[in-house]
């Protein structure tokens, strides 16, 4: 397709639509010789919440979240894998297809963006797993409370794509830098998956923890997606502090992305 069809270089049109096309590139790839397809976008968090389940359910007496349990942990193990795994895929980001970022015109920062999106879509197809495990509650003693909450579920979207896109444009160009950082990134996701509110909600913490949590953006992100299934979860310092985090994280990305990106692309 020509230029004068996408719009002149430079152009959002153009950026949007270069956007699309890489991360329409990149879902073909992942999924063009899989026998599953489109169910690896739900195995993990399916996989993980069953263990979870069976866990906190089966083998020990559980003090923490809300029933129905596998509803709770579905809310947000979902995102979880979706901000897991974007993250993981910002280490890579340039040095992976390295001779592109050196060699075409359009902003560098799509490289971030189509990870985003990328994941972001794969997100989305995996939200049908929540209404199924909805539905199978529903039949059981403790169904989970529909209410008018489930409106919020875009505006959590909107703010952990906004939260992404902040770390992306940091962790993305430290990582051509400072290539020890990839190891060290996957460390802290482990450790920021037990501290962020996944298999326990932010009330079950005790005293100055529950504070603390605020300050986390996943916190007030996950409260979002679960309030349309426990109103209980709605709590509005959380959610207020993570939104204006996730907004502070993405003005620090633009400022050190806009800082660093002649740096790494002598690095490249």
């Amino acid at each position: 397709m020509t230029t004068a069809a996408v719009g002149a270089p430079g152009s959002p049109q153009r950026y949007l639509h270069s956007l699309w096309l890489l991360s329409a590139r990149d879902l073909r790839v992942r999924y063009a010789t899989s026998a599953l397809g489109y169910l690896w976008s739900v195995l993990d968090p399916l996989v993980m919440s069953a263990i979870y389940w069976f866990v906190f359910t089966q083998v020990f007496h559980r003090t923490v979240g809300h029933e129905p349990y596998i509803v709770f942990l579905i809310t947000a193990l979902l995102p979880w894998v979706w901000f897991n795994s974007a993250v993981s895929d910002f280490t890579k980001a340039f040095n992976k297809d390295a001779r592109l970022v050196r060699s075409t015109a359009i902003p560098r920062s799509i490289w971030v963006n189509r990870i985003v999106l990328t994941k972001g879509v794969e997100f989305l197809c995996s939200l049908p797993v929540i209404v199924l495990f909805v539905v199978i509650a529903e039949f059981s003693d403790k169904p989970a409370q529909l209410n008018w909450g489930l409106l919020w579920l875009p505006v959590a979207v909107v703010l952990q794509t906004v939260l992404l896109v902040g770390l992306g444009l940091i962790v993305a160009p430290l990582c051509v830098m400072y290539t020890d950082l990839e190891r060290t990134t996957r460390l802290i996701l482990r450790a920021l998956f037990y501290a962020s509110p996944v298999i326990y909600g932010v009330e079950d913490l005790p005293g100055v923890f529950e504070t603390l949590a605020a300050f986390n953006p996943l916190s007030g992100i996950f409260a979002l997606y679960r309030v349309g299934f426990f109103p209980e979860e709605w709590d509005p310092w959380v959610i207020g502090v993570g939104a204006i985090l996730c907004f502070v994280i993405l003005a620090v990305g633009l400022w050190v992305f806009r800082r660093l990106e002649r740096p790494i692309l002598k690095e490249l």
